[in-house]
């Protein structure tokens, strides 16, 4: 079978390998569709942390299934994986939270992942289609991880909320922060994302910190009291250190997007605020199910985010062109 790697940063290989071998607690799946990530595109350019080469990306996955042992499946049926692949018997496992693993195995990340053919994965990671297509399945994954960030927050209807990053990661976000009926405010210096989310999303505010102060915009969006919760998208580190004058005093501020170096910010003005910062990793079982139900109610409607589609065979050729801001990618889909 083919399997697309990355055998080192900027760089992309087709090869041929042995089709997976069924073992005790797995399944065989063919991959259908492989979203791409900020994880893929910054292990192709060399700055995802916990990252080591070569590696077969890909974990936003869709994929029929084709053998094994996971009760209830049938071949041929449609489904995606919860691609976080734990331990068990962790502390955090322990403690119902597999997504935050102290030995967890991320598909495409840490082991291979979905740019391939067939894949061999744990049997109890798949997750039922419950009647979703194809496409719509590639994206749970993403959207779970903003459903996740929500919950970790505890966002209700009384806070605002102040979402930092306007790719499919802080869409997400937006999606099951209005779905808990919270104010939703969106920060991008991109100009294209944040039209792309003026016409996505009609009801909520959008700021661009390189045409406002942003600071007085946002005290003059929440009345002076500031955000009750912020949420950074974006992983950049500038964006994450700034983020924190956004807050509110009693704020949660939520780190979704992930840096490599340490961050700063004032002790004292976080201290006076009583501010609570906490990261937010992954997804659940449980994510998963709520994210499904909510496209299978038509609540959330992920397609909408598809800009672009690779054929496989065209993504050693075309990946770099993600990146290119000429071609305003917001979520593209790799087809099998």
């Amino acid at each position: 079978m083919k399997t697309l790697v990355c055998d080192s940063p900027g760089n992309f290989k087709y090869i041929d390998t042995e089709l997976p071998s069924l073992k005790p607690g797995y399944s065989i799946i063919r991959i259908k569709r492989v979203g791409v990530c900020g994880t893929d595109l910054h292990a192709f350019d060399g700055t995802q942390p916990f990252f080591n080469y070569p590696r077969v990306l890909g974990h936003e996955l869709a994929a029929e299934f084709v053998a094994g042992d996971a009760p209830g499946f049938q071949e041929g049926e449609l489904l995606t994986v919860l691609p976080y692949f734990n331990c068990g018997s962790c502390v955090a496992c322990r403690s119902n939270k597999p997504n935050c693993c102290s030995a967890i195995k991320v598909c495409g990340v840490h082991i291979d992942g979905g740019m391939t053919e067939f894949l061999l994965v744990p049997s109890s990671s798949l997750v039922k289609g419950e009647g979703l297509s194809i496409d719509e399945l590639a994206l749970i994954e993403p959207l779970a991880i903003g459903a996740h960030a929500i919950s970790r927050a505890d966002v209700q209807s009384t806070d605002t909320v102040l979402i930092v990053g306007a790719g499919p990661i802080g869409i997400g976000i937006v999606e099951f922060a209005l779905l808990r009926g919270a104010k939703v405010i969106l920060m991008d210096t991109n100009k294209d994302r944040l039209n792309f989310c003026k016409a996505y999303f009609k009801n909520i505010d959008l700021v661009n910190p390189l045409e406002v102060d942003q600071v007085n915009r946002l005290r003059e969006l929440t009345d002076g009291d500031m955000p009750s919760v912020v949420m950074d998208a974006t992983g950049n580190l500038k964006a994450i250190n700034a983020s924190f004058a956004y807050m509110a005093h009693g704020a949660r501020y939520v780190l979704v997007g992930l840096q490599l170096n340490d961050i700063s910010f004032s002790h004292p003005e976080f201290h006076k605020r009583e501010g609570t910062l906490m990261s937010s990793r992954n997804a659940t079982r449980e994510d998963f199910a709520l994210v499904i139900q909510a496209v299978k109610e038509g609540k959330v409607a992920p397609r909408k985010m598809i800009t672009h589609r690779l054929a496989f065979d065209a993504v050693a050729e075309r990946f770099s062109s993600l990146t290119d801001p000429d071609q305003k990618t917001i979520k593209a889909l790799i087809e099998l």
